[in-house]
């Protein structure tokens, strides 16, 4: 019955099969047609992913789709200065993010040079100050004490998922702070925590909300502020957090309020913001004591701290900012957080249509790397339980290298094909099977983030499982 199936396979693809044919002949025609199948499916998968890739938005993570509306004019400026930096070997991988290169255009008003200049500045500033690895590096044991000086931290997000950053200025003890640490080690700590905020406040605030977040809300509460206890090294450690922000996190505000502010305080304002330029100033709310119903008006109260006007005081965390309250912490979210590191989907700028999402499986000059490197993107995960064996794939991130490649080629001539042994023939099967699979999967994936209907792709294919 196999000889029989091999033939009229091999007729339709062919045009026809003596029966007689050899078994050398045999195994050699079912190679090159298996091989064909397998060129076939990894076309169609390639094309299939292109076309849909500019109908979802830019999001980094795996099994959610994030709302990311564009303006035009802004993303052709991003392209812009996308090429630029290529052209200038300014452009590492782990920067080479839309929202990242427009953060940075618009704090020097679209200026390509400039913006260039600012960047190039920000790339060598990381590397001197280590920024790249400070959430590994860096250990900040002195934090609880800092605390007691200077209170701050995150709570909670506003009503459109933006994370929540607040000051209580007007308990900080500058003298006693800089005795429970130095200069020095509070910049880092403070670069840190703005890492922190970009690898996984901002994402798990963006899943949370289904949109893109990469800016906050900050409140200053100046109640009891005496500006007279902030001497000469307070003062320059302000001046050098503001500098590193300006610098190199640019465009992470939305709005900042400052409460509780008297008199002399929102004169002072009122002299300093004619300095100033108009769009930072638009962002800055100097309040009195009647605040609580301007915060409520963009904070539910569920998220606002009793000293805000709010209705949360998280006894259990020994107060609001030691709670480090947010979507940053639901184990579910932070599961896409990480799940975003292992897509296997390349994100490239696009132009104003949408973006181009491509699947690595060809080498730099368009070749296949043979059949094991396209059997590997998908590879079969035993998960056997209680009820029976099943079978799940998952995709492997395209960056690191195809694991468990096995040693057989295509061959790429006749002369080669001669020698051809029989496991050939067993090796280009799974081959065509798993493509399928992944072309199935991907199909899946993006209709899942066209119609933002689910948070996670299931789908049975071939009786099944894929998750």
């Amino acid at each position: 019955m196999q000889d029989v199936i091999f033939i009229e396979e091999g007729e339709r693809f062919k045009g026809g099969v003596d029966v007689e044919t050899s078994e050398d002949d045999k195994r050699r025609s079912r190679s090159r047609y298996l091989r064909k199948k397998a060129m076939s499916a990894s076309t169609r998968l390639t094309h299939s992913l292109r076309k849909r890739g500019k109908r979802v938005s830019d999001s980094r993570y795996a099994s959610i789709s994030i709302e990311d509306v564009r303006d035009a004019e802004e993303e052709k400026a991003v392209n812009a200065f996308r090429k630029t930096l290529i052209a200038n070997d300014l452009l590492p991988p782990r920067h080479d993010d839309y929202h990242t290169m427009l953060r940075f255009l618009k704090a020097r008003k679209f200026d390509i040079d400039k913006t260039v200049q600012m960047w190039a500045d920000m790339l060598n500033w990381r590397k001197e100050f280590g920024a790249d690895s400070i959430l590994q590096d860096f250990v900040y044991d002195e934090f609880e004490e800092v605390q007691r000086y200077y209170p701050h931290g995150y709570h909670g997000v506003d009503k459109d998922g933006r994370p929540v950053y607040i000051e209580r200025l007007g308990k900080a003890e500058p003298s006693k702070l800089m005795n429970a640490t130095t200069v020095e080690r509070f910049l880092k700590y403070h670069v840190q925590g703005f890492e922190k905020t970009f690898a996984k406040k901002f994402p798990a605030c963006s899943i949370a909300a289904k949109r893109h977040i990469d800016t906050t809300i900050t409140i200053l509460d100046v109640h009891g502020l005496n500006w007279m206890s902030f001497g000469k090294v307070a003062h320059d450690l302000v001046m050098r957090i503001q500098k590193i922000d300006g610098d190199n996190y640019p465009e992470t505000l939305h709005q900042m309020f400052i409460v509780n502010a008297g008199n002399g305080f929102k004169l002072l304002w009122n002299t300093a913001k004619t300095f100033l330029d108009p769009k930072t100033t638009a962002k800055i709310h100097v309040l009195g004591n009647k605040f609580r119903n301007k915060l409520l008006e963009i904070i539910d109260s569920s998220q606002l701290p009793d000293f805000l006007g709010g209705t949360c005081s998280c006894p259990n965390e020994g107060g609001c900012l030691r709670s480090d309250k947010g979507p940053w912490n639901d184990p579910g979210i932070l599961k896409l957080v990480h799940a975003s590191h292992a897509m296997s989907l390349r994100k490239t700028i696009s132009s104003s249509d949408g973006d181009d999402l491509e699947l690595k499986l060809f080498t730099s000059k368009g070749r296949m790397n043979g059949p094991t490197s396209i059997c590997s993107v998908v590879e079969p995960v035993d998960d056997t339980g209680a009820d029976g064996a099943r079978s799940t794939s998952r995709v492997q991130h395209a960056n690191k290298p195809l694991e468990n490649q096995t040693k057989s080629q295509i061959p790429q001539s006749m002369s080669q094909e001669q020698n051809v042994p029989q496991t050939v023939e067993d090796s280009f099967r799974p081959c065509w099977e798993r493509l399928q699979r992944l072309e199935a999967l991907v199909g899946t994936y993006c209709y899942c983030i066209k119609t933002s209907r689910a948070c996670r792709v299931i789908g049975k294919f071939k009786g099944k499982q894929l998750t």
